[in-house]
């Protein structure tokens, strides 16, 4: 049974048939959304939605089967964690005090697709990677927005208080600046008391909108080459004593195969 559950695992064509059930459950949703639809096919739509939450609860079956019995070794991984409490959550009843919390919970299975596809964990591996680090640039952000701010107020607040009447609503502004969202109406109020206005706005925008985003940009690069490398060395873990016998069982019955054959060939 375990060593069915490990070739079922690691086939190729499961990992497919389960993004193919994400993708379908996904378009599931989406239709939920149409009255019409729920009012005719939403008894197909339900049984729909059981039968995918029964393959994913097989699938998980099936993993802790394949590391049986330590069972540990499933939840030692985060994605398998995040699979196993979407299930948990998918279970909750659809009716009651809890049905909202059962509807949301069913969109968290097409989040699933980020935990099937390789590619997409990599990317979130090197977001969560890169908290921390973005932490000391948001850090520097807060800190020149704030001194912005002030500046803005002292400078604006009496001839346009709609946007520097106060700190929040000048941090609410420069936010809006910083998101190139019509920043230049702000912009050319304040020229009209100050011409040279322009040069605080342009130099905000160089410093927060360039300056910051290319360093964000980088903090991520720097950890997506970080992950990459670590993907790497996992892939190039040593062989595990029951791979190596099992490739040993695969080479002997093949060469048991050919001298077979081999014996046929001299006999004829």
């Amino acid at each position: 049974m375990k060593r069915f559950a490990q070739r079922l695992v690691n086939a190729p064509g499961f990992e497919y048939v389960i993004i193919a059930l994400i993708v379908g459950n996904g378009a599931l949703l989406g239709m939920e959304t149409s009255p019409d639809l729920v009012r005719r096919y939403g008894e197909w739509m339900h049984l729909g939605n059981q039968f995918v939450l029964e393959v994913f609860i097989l699938e998980a079956l099936l993993k802790m089967v394949a590391v049986a019995p330590q069972v540990d070794r499933y939840f030692r991984d985060g994605w398998n964690v995040f699979d196993f409490s979407v299930i948990v959550f998918s279970l909750l009843p659809a009716t009651g005090e809890y049905a909202m919390i059962a509807r949301l919970a069913r969109l968290l299975r097409v989040l699933r697709l980020i935990s099937t596809i390789q590619e997409l964990r990599l990317i979130v591996s090197t977001l969560v990677r890169s908290i921390p680090s973005m932490g000391h640039v948001m850090l520097l952000m807060s800190i020149i927005f704030y001194i912005y701010a002030i500046t803005g107020y002292q400078l604006f607040h009496e001839h346009d208080p709609v946007h520097w009447r106060n700190l929040g609503i000048s941090l609410l502004s420069l936010f809006r600046v910083v998101t190139l969202e019509d920043w230049t109406d702000i912009m050319y109020t304040a020229m009209e008391l100050h011409p040279l206005a322009w040069m605080y706005f342009v130099s905000f925008v160089v410093v927060g909108t360039f300056v910051v985003i290319n360093l964000f940009i980088a903090v991520v690069l720097n950890n997506l080459e970080e992950a990459k490398a670590e993907r790497l060395r996992e892939l190039e873990q040593p062989v595990s004593r029951e791979e190596i016998l099992r490739d040993l069982r695969s080479t002997r019955k093949a060469l048991r195969r050919l001298e077979e054959r081999l014996e046929r060939q001299r006999e004829s």
